[in-house]
């Protein structure tokens, strides 16, 4: 009797934090990192911001969901004016990742045009979540 309480009660654990993550993966909220920009630009030289809003995207090799945020972010770069889309390989700049406090890929910074960051989300963000979280003209 008691292996079956167990079982239950690891169950309903399981089934509480798969719907957490459900409902939080790709959210974007804002604990926004100070000189976000020097931190990039430092490991990536060649990188430039964009001049609305910049998308740093840190993904690993066998990450299925960076491949999905991959092209997310590229559409959108390529169909909003002035926002660019960088990728970083969180395995080759692991002191980038500890920097900016970067937890698990894929993980996408928003930077305003100056470089500083206004949000980010940790997972796979749909189309409009990412479209929400730029900044507009104003907040640039």
């Amino acid at each position: 009797m008691t292996g079956i309480v167990i079982l239950a009660l690891a169950v309903v654990v399981a089934v509480g934090f798969g719907l957490f993550r459900r409902a939080t993966d790709g959210d974007f909220g804002s604990e926004p990192v100070s000189h976000t920009w020097g931190h990039v630009s430092d490991a990536l030289p060649a990188a430039s911001l964009g001049e609305r809003a910049t998308l740093v995207q840190f993904s690993s090799a066998f990450c299925a969901p960076c491949r999905t945020t991959r092209v997310v972010l590229a559409d959108v770069a390529q169909r909003e004016i002035g926002v660019r889309h960088v990728e970083i390989d969180a395995e080759k700049h692991l002191d980038l990742v500890r920097a900016l406090d970067v937890r698990r890929t894929p993980t996408t910074l928003v930077l305003d045009s100056r470089g500083h960051e206004v949000a980010r989300a940790a997972g796979a963000p749909q189309r409009a979540q990412v479209l929400a979280a730029l900044p507009t003209g104003a907040d640039s």
